[in-house]
């Protein structure tokens, strides 16, 4: 047996009843294996007691990310880990990542056993090829980069440049070769002719080779081979000088020892298909075509009414993320734990139909909830509201079970839309003409909001309603990391609740969002801790969006106190889920429904029609990406975004040869913020 690469104790979670166990594992990279067993005795004596394969594995955090826990997932099958620290997990991180990349480029080459369908064929081609878009545009920037140098840096540069064409020539010509060979294969299968000598045959490398003595798995080779199409051979062995024999797949000890969160089967790959029934934009069955075994809808701009499919209700849930997951794994492996995934480019498919800008506007989804604030004559009554519209803002914001992402805005895109607020008259003479939405009406409740910033990328917003006499002015810097099996989050920045007749101030903070389980069926939590602070009145209220433990434990959960000043010990406890209903306790034991957003109606934002919008509205902006996600043409809808990202780099490219500056049209930096440049407090001070 060789030397191990890493060895050492580790906790493994088994299972609801047995809880955390001590297990000592032993990362073994040249074989290309993780055991573990129940001692470092047992380890000597090679009684062991799991093993997973390092080929194809992914590593990452599972709970709070600043727990010492974390997962890696081979095979369909997952072990939670946990270290001593954070520090211990972090080497174990980065060890196993090290191991995995290692394997992964030792093994270039090697195909899997299962055997590929022409299904599978056709989106690799098309993955490629999207890949190779992604290198043509990088090939672009880096030649403009070269145009802006010295000259004789520009001559030193100029090797990089023939080695980067010649290498996407390369890729060019593979992909001429794979649908060369996609032919072939479509041409015997048509014919029922056998695939020419040399074509499809699979035979792994001597020291990947595998040894079976047991007999069950010697009779599940024989089934393999026994069902492979002519010509196809697999070939297994060992490693030479190991007697360790390898897996066929990572296993446990126990079937019910573990903890799955991973589908067994992850071979099939379901075509994503349309609902034939356009609710609402086109009643007829759509006619359809196939691209890459994709149903698409043939149906173009004029055929269907784009604003209808801004207001519809989501169906996004019908496309299946699964059938996408190649490209998915294929994105993970290029990451690293911990990278800032800003400058990432994400597959055109996973995203959500609507702009981060529009996303922001759902904090007001109940706009009662919001221009209530003012009503109460109290400052403990006014903090407990302000608490109440918080926790109510966020479930309106995830349109999806489904967790997808909105559109990045682009520098100098806005997004404007109103309110009619449930129980208050709406008098049109009255338009608030220097507001934020000058054909709104006073009793509206009227909002805006402008990409400020592209790098890093700072998003302003703003509402108000004059007739109630308060605003809100918010700014939030998203900040992406990679977790491994996770997607992480982090909204940098801070909103502020401005009631005029109390002359108070109320400063929120906002969590983070996690994209759970995204080799998979993707979800969306919110996670850490926020404040809630006026500093006029002393109130304050501290919130814990806390994240879902992989053992146990339900998604959602909050738990909310809030105090009043001078004291440390809250006056109301509120616990429950930020997307249904949450219970507030009393400090003299009172128990009652603080409220409850699955019995909150969600009051309909009303948005100009895309032929009145102005070029930079995002409505406007992004509908031909929207149209072709709606009709399941990725190609249309990625050709589309990457117009729209080209045309923003042109622009800046533009900018700095002549040196003009960026100028806001909504919103004027503040410190460390950005403020609405026409504050309703300003306007009625004047």
């Amino acid at each position: 047996m060789e030397d191990p690469t890493m060895e050492g104790p580790l906790s493994k979670w088994t299972n609801v009843m047995q809880g955390w166990q001590y297990r000592w594992f032993v990362i073994h990279e040249r074989l290309g294996i993780l055991t573990y067993y129940t001692s470092k005795e047992k380890m000597k004596r090679g009684l062991r007691r799991g093993c997973m394969r390092l080929r194809g594995a992914y590593v990452g955090i599972e709970g709070a990310e600043e727990e010492a826990t974390f997962a890696i997932t081979s095979d369909g099958k997952t072990f939670h880990l946990q270290g001593k620290d954070v520090e211990e997990r972090e080497k174990w991180i980065r060890a196993l990542e090290n191991a995995i990349k290692n394997v992964a480029q030792r093994n270039v080459g090697y195909q899997s056993q299962t055997v590929p369908t022409i299904l599978d064929f056709d989106n690799k081609i098309s993955e490629t090829d999207a890949y190779l878009q992604l290198l043509v545009d990088q090939i672009k920037t880096l030649s403009l980069k070269i145009e802006d140098l010295p000259k004789d840096e520009q001559e030193i540069m100029s090797a990089t440049m023939l080695a980067s064409h010649a290498y996407l020539d390369s890729v060019k010509q593979s992909i001429v070769l794979l649908t060369v060979a996609k032919s072939t294969f479509d041409a015997c299968e048509s014919s029922g002719r056998s695939l020419p000598v040399g074509i499809g045959q699979i035979v792994l490398p001597d020291e990947e080779r595998i040894v079976n003595s047991s007999p069950e798995v010697s009779d599940e080779r024989a089934f393999f081979e026994e069902s492979l199409p002519q010509g196809l051979e697999v070939t297994t062995g060992s490693f030479p000088g190991s007697s360790l024999p390898l897996p066929e797949i990572s296993y446990s000890s126990s079937e019910d020892e573990d903890f799955y969160d991973a589908y067994e089967n992850t071979c099939e790959t379901p075509t994503p298909m349309i609902n034939e029934a356009e609710s609402g934009v086109h009643r007829e069955v759509l006619a359809t075509e196939s691209v890459n075994g994709t149903a698409i809808s043939p149906l173009t701009t004029k055929d269907i009414n784009i604003d209808a499919i801004y207001e519809e209700g989501d169906d996004e849930d019908n496309v299946s993320l699964e059938s996408h997951g190649s490209v998915i794994a294929h994105l993970v492996s290029q990451v690293k734990y911990g990278m800032d995934l800003t400058k990432v480019a994400l597959p055109t498919f996973i995203l959500e139909r609507r702009s981060l800008l529009e996303m922001y506007a759902d904090f007001f989804a109940h706009p009662d909830i919001f221009l209530r604030i003012a009503d109460f004559k109290s400052p403990r009554e006014r903090m407990i509201q302000v608490v109440r519209w918080y926790l109510s803002a966020f479930h309106a914001g995830r349109r999806s079970e489904v967790a997808k992402k909105p559109y990045n805005p682009i520098l100098g895109e806005t997004f404007q839309c109103w309110w009619d607020v449930p129980d208050l008259n709406v008098d049109k003479s009255e338009p608030a003409k220097d507001g934020p939405v000058p054909w709104c009406s006073k009793q509206q409740l009227a909002f805006i909001a402008e990409q400020v910033s592209h790098h890093p990328p700072v998003s302003g917003f703003y509402a108000e309603n004059p007739e109630k006499r308060i605003s809100f002015n918010g700014h939030i810097w998203t900040k992406s990391k990679f977790l491994g099996l996770s997607i992480c989050v982090v909204n940098i920045g801070e909103g502020v609740i401005s009631v005029l007749d109390f002359d108070e101030e109320y400063t929120i903070t906002f969590p983070s969002a996690y994209g759970r389980s995204i080799l998979t069926v993707p979800w969306i939590e919110l996670g850490g801790r926020v404040e809630i602070v006026c500093t006029k009145t002393g109130y304050s209220a501290v919130v814990e969006f806390l994240t879902k433990p992989f053992y146990g434990g339900k998604k959602h959960r909050i738990v909310c106190d809030l105090f009043q000043q001078g004291e440390k010990k809250s006056f109301l406890n509120i616990q429950g889920e930020w997307n249904g209903e949450m219970i507030g306790k009393w400090s003299d034991g009172r128990t009652e429904e603080f409220v409850n957003v699955k019995k909150l109606s969600i009051v309909k934002k009303r948005v100009r029609r895309i032929s009145e919008q102005e070029e930079y509205e995002s409505r406007r902006l992004w509908q031909e990406v929207t149209m072709g996600l709606k009709l399941n043409d990725i190609p249309r809808a990625t050709g589309s975004k990457h117009a729209l990202e080209d045309r923003q780099r042109n622009e800046a490219k533009q900018r700095a040869e002549t040196g003009e500056k960026w100028v806001t049209k909504n919103f004027n930096k503040a410190g460390e913020g950005w403020t609405y440049k026409t504050l309703l407090k300003r306007r009625l001070d004047l």
